[in-house]
């Protein structure tokens, strides 16, 4: 099979993630180096055989491969048909560098829950405009990685917390459309961002990026029956662009905003 390689790289508004990278590779090989933050890699297709600390490792389907700092490792593919993969390289606010022997000894995590996050967490990357749902899904990754590095635990149980859960609400209420970061919510409210998104998840049954979502479609709705155009609702309603308004409209409503605003009847005299 001739060599191919695919790749696209960003790096998104989210704190703690240095760079997305997604490639498919068949033919070609890494040599041994090194990155400077850390390396948390699924794989899609195909396997990838590496070398870390003089062992050889593997990647299967239902596997997560943390690959600590600074420490030297390679990559080839496993299999004939190569391998598409999905990486994210963390800085040392997600994962402290305490961990970095544990992940040494224990590169290779299978853990379907993890694994599931992890792709969760790629698809809320590739969408601008949905940050706050990729920092909250990144804070239970890192949340679980270091159970699993210090102690083998799985991740906490959710905490109710109903006062702290009810000042978050109250902050998502009051910025509707200019939003906040999770780290700046948690600061406001003195929580840590990992047991903010449990307990909000815990007492309303729905995350905290899913409710401003939802008030910011409700802030759309009476927008467009005002009879104003979707693209200037988009910008108003706190959404990235008409493109991220249309996604997330069409999910909770069932029809686009234009169809929506189409189909509005006069109102009552």
């Amino acid at each position: 099979m001739a060599a191919r390689q695919e790749v696209s790289a960003w790096r998104p508004a989210v704190p703690g993630v240095v760079e997305v990278f997604h490639a498919r590779f068949t033919g070609y090989a890494y040599p041994m180096h090194v990155h400077e933050a850390w390396t948390l890699l699924i794989v899609d297709d195909g396997a990838v055989r590496y070398d870390l600390d003089r062992h050889e490792h593997g990647t299967p389907h239902d596997t997560v491969t943390l690959l600590p700092p600074r420490v030297p490792h390679n990559g080839s593919p496993a299999t004939s048909g190569g391998f598409r993969k999905r990486v994210l390289y963390l800085d040392t606010s997600v994962l402290g560098e305490d961990l970095i022997g544990a992940a040494v000894d224990a590169p290779d995590l299978r853990d379907p829950v993890l694994r599931r996050r992890v792709g969760r967490l790629h698809s809320a990357l590739a969408r601008p405009g949905d940050e706050l749902e990729a920092d909250s899904r990144l804070t239970l990754i890192g949340e679980r990685l270091r159970g699993r590095l210090r102690a083998g635990r799985d991740a906490a149980l959710p905490r109710r917390d109903p006062a702290l859960a009810g000042r978050l609400r109250e902050l998502l209420d009051e910025r509707v459309v200019q939003g906040l970061t999770l780290d700046e919510a948690a600061g406001l409210v003195q929580a840590h961002p990992a047991h903010l998104v449990r307990a909000f998840s815990a007492a309303y049954g729905i995350a905290p990026h899913q409710y401003l979502t939802a008030r910011r479609v409700d802030l759309a709705r009476r927008l467009l029956l005002d009879g104003r155009p979707p693209g200037e609702v988009a910008a108003v309603a706190g959404f990235y662009d008409q493109a991220h308004l249309t996604r997330h409209f069409r999910k909770l409503v069932g029809v686009t905003p234009g169809r929506y605003r189409d189909g509005r009847r006069p109102s009552a005299r």
